[in-house]
Parts: structure tokens; sequence; C-alpha cells
């Protein structure tokens, strides 16, 4: 333990009842447990890894699934460890107990399956802080499948518990989503979440924060008034079904091995191996444009078509860098503000709350008076009015005659040494970043010209070409 305290991560192979050297078998039985120990000091950033069992490679070319206890320190350096029951393929985790739920020890993290059939993790002080909840269901091991499900069976094979009826960020091959079941990925300090949802008539992606609830991406079936009932991931890629199991939809891509939503960007991946660079790469991704991301920028952020960030500059004494979802959602009610339009700029969330058959005055009108609305969007065509609760996943496009974006803001805001004119520095400031890269290019060649022909008409004159003497001969 002395020398793993030099090391902020370490990571050793366990063969837990098994006589073979180098090996881990795939089960665990009855009443059975393992221990890992924190180092003697709290190590900020440290992370303890001890696989307990591992499934055999399809492909010695490919990484094989493994389940480990794991320790790790906690975000908040309190000088406590996170203690999980996890499952990796290769280097990538891909099942957690602690997702929803975690875990914090001080010293000891210890798994054991009890003689009564229950998976439990406990601290030292034998405090149980996760449970398979399987006591009397006549359970006789752990194991690990070839797809990567970890399960609890009985003696004939049937499966009590398994970790792919506990979906976490990762949809493994094999692995089905319904309706009742999806997959949440949540940033780090941050209270939103993002999720990828299995609904009735599409599949969808959801930026979750407090109440508020918006889609940023979705994929409906090719047959038309058909209803999903579940997806299930396979070799050729995301699939559809319906009530009767018949297929209704395909997301294709070959030789998939799992589906993961990322917690920074929330963007759903369909990942590959790729055996010459040892590694998984996405071959597929929901959104492929940065801008169609719902956080690409901050709060009261514009994605210009740079992929840079503007701002609309409201908030914060007008630094939209320093702003977060929490601060903007903490903020005090949007009462008594002014409703102003940004021209050519859309957002990218979608199911805000709808109003149809009015016009675009009564739009700016209802959310002016609404204290929860933030900014509204209208469709001149569709005489429909959309309200949200925040100002976020905005960004540049072409002008749309006929479509209008609005947010609002308190009333007198303005930049210092400006004319109140809020309405028209708004609007002025859509597409700002990118004519401020631009002039600083015609700046940069301006003065690189003007540089130049200074310090050629700076220069000395050059000497008087020697003179050439008389011709003398006859």
């Amino acid at each position: 333990m002395i020398m793993l305290m030099k090391f902020y991560t370490f990571t050793f192979l366990i063969c837990l009842f098994s006589k073979l050297q180098g090996h881990c078998k795939s089960d665990i039985s009855l009443g059975n447990s393992l221990t890992l120990t924190s180092p003697l000091e709290y190590t900020p950033g440290f992370m303890g890894k001890a696989y307990i069992m591992e499934t055999e490679s399809l492909s010695t070319r490919e990484p094989s699934f493994k389940a480990a206890l794991t320790m790790e320190s906690s975000d908040k350096d309190d000088g406590r460890y996170l203690c999980s029951l996890q499952v990796f393929l290769g280097d990538v985790r891909v099942w957690s107990s602690g997702h929803y739920s975690k875990m914090y020890v001080s010293s000891k993290c210890i798994i054991e399956l009890t003689k009564d059939g229950d998976l439990r993790l406990k601290s030292s002080n034998k405090h149980v802080g996760w449970r398979s909840g399987t006591s009397g269901q006549d359970v006789e091991r752990l194991e690990i499948q070839s797809t990567g499900n970890l399960v609890l069976v009985d003696a004939k094979n049937l499966i009590k518990w398994q970790s792919f009826n506990f979906p976490t960020d990762v949809m493994l091959s094999g692995q089905k989503l319904d309706v009742a079941t999806q997959l949440t990925s949540f940033p780090n300090d941050s209270t939103l979440f993002y999720s990828f949802e299995v609904l009735r008539d599409k599949i969808a992606l959801f930026l979750n924060l407090n109440k508020l609830k918006y889609s940023y991406w979705e994929y409906k079936p090719i047959e038309k008034n058909t209803t999903v009932n579940f997806v299930r991931l396979g070799l050729k890629g995301l699939d559809l079904f319906d009530d009767n199991s018949h297929r209704i939809g395909r997301i294709e891509q070959p030789l998939i091995r799992f589906l993961a939503l990322g917690n920074r960007t929330g963007n759903l991946g369909l990942y590959s191996y790729k055996p010459e660079k040892g590694k998984f790469e996405a071959t597929f991704q929901a959104v492929s444009d940065t801008c169609d991301l719902p956080v690409a920028c901050k709060p009261y952020g514009i994605c210009t078509f740079s992929k840079s960030c503007s701002c609309i500059k409201v908030v914060s004494n007008g630094d939209c860098s320093s702003i977060n979802v929490e601060e903007v959602v903490s903020v005090k009610r949007l009462c008594d503000h002014e409703m102003v339009e940004l021209k050519g700029v859309t957002t990218v969330l979608r199911n805000g709350t709808q109003v149809r058959n009015i016009s675009k005055e009564r739009c700016e009108e209802l959310c002016k008076k609404d204290c929860e609305c933030g900014a509204a969007s209208y469709s001149v065509s569709d005489e429909s009015c959309v309200m949200y609760g925040i100002v976020i996943g905005v960004k540049q496009i072409e002008r749309v005659s006929g479509l209008s974006y609005m947010v609002k803001i308190p009333k007198g805001v303005r930049l210092s040494d400006e004319k109140p004119n809020v309405r028209k520095w708004v609007v002025g400031l859509v597409g700002g970043i990118d004519g401020f890269v631009i002039l600083l290019l015609l700046s940069g060649f301006a003065f690189y010209f003007i540089r130049k022909r200074r310090k050629r008409l700076s220069l000395p004159p050059p000497p008087p070409l020697p003179q050439q003497p008389a011709n003398t001969d006859s």
C-alpha cells in the first residue's frame, strides 16, 4: 500500500475464487466478498480499480468486458471516496452502480454477495450504500455475460437481476430500451442533465433543467402511422420496433459496440472499435453541427457561423462567459421586462409552450406577461408562438422572412457609453464576433502594407555609380 500511495491511479486484477493464473472467472458465488482500501492519506484525483470478473474477448484484436470494484476521490475533495461497482469495455466505463445515487466511504469499499443472494456495496462501518435487492430469490452467483450484461442468476440460470435493466449513459450491443427506460448523462458541477428517451412516435434527446425540458434532436420511424415500442442496439446500428416487434426504423452503422450520451455536450454517438488505433471512435453522431447543440454557448450566448460565441449581454454586466445555467434559473422572476427581437437567429430547443393562431404582437405580449418566459419564437406561416423558460441553444442563421426570435430583457438595460437604444444594440450584436474577426484580419493586412511602405521610404539612398574614365585611345 505504501507504494500505491505514490500513484494517483492504480489498477490491479484480482482473480477471485480461481486458481487460474492471469485469468478471472466470469462469475462469483454466494458468501464471497472483496475489500478495496484507500491510501493512508487522502489523495485528490485518486482512482483505484480492482477487476473481479472478465469475459472472453470475441476477438484478439478487440477488448473484453470486465467488472470492477472502484474507489475514486470525491469531486469536492472532502476527504471521502466514491465507491461503486462498474463494468468496463476495455478502458471505457459502460455501466456504474453509482450513476444515479453516489456512495461515499472514508477508507474501505466492500462488495459482498451474501448467502441469501443479495449483492451489496458496504463501507468499513458496514453501512450498505447500494444493493441489488435480491435477497430470498434463490440467487446462486454473479456473472458477466459476453454482452457486458452483469447478472445475478439462480441454479437454473434464470436471471433475477441484470444491469441492462438499469441503464446509465451507455447502451451496449444487444441491449434494448423501451418507453419506460432512458439514458441519462450528468455534466460535472451542474444541475442540468441530458436524456435519450424512447417515445411512442420517435426517439429524442432532451435538455432537462429543474421543471424545464426541451428536445434538441429527434428521429422518427420511416413507416408512417406506426408507434415505437422499444429500440435495440445491434451490430448494424440502432433499430426501432413496433408493438409487434417489427422493425420500423434504423439508424444504420456497421459493427457498433455501444451507444453513448455525452455528459459534456449532450450529443449521442454510435461507437465502433478501431484496432489500428487501439480505441473506440464515434462513427455516427446525432448532432453533426456544433451550433445545433443546446449548450454550444453559455446562456444568453449566440453560436455564430464561425462556431464562436457572441453574447446578448443582458446579465452579469455583459459578460456571458461568467454565466452558468444555475445563475440564470435562480435569478428573480422575469417580470416587468421588455421583449427585443434578434434578427438572423433561432434556437435549437423544441417543444416549448406552444400557442397557435395568434399574431406576432400577441406572442410577444404573452411572453412579456409570463414571468416564467425568457424567450419566444414566432412563425408567420404557422401563426404559432413557442415560449421558452431559458435563453439557451441560440444560433445564428441566414435571415428567414416570417421567422422571429425574441428575448426578454430588463427595462433600460444598455452598455456603458451607449445610447439607450436597446433594440438597435441587441440586433447589432448578432454576427458581431464574425465581423470583429474580419475587421482584425483587414487591420492586420493594412498594418503590414503600411509598415512595409514606411520601411521602404526610410531606407538611405543608394550610393552613386562610379564614373567611367574618359577614353584616351586615339
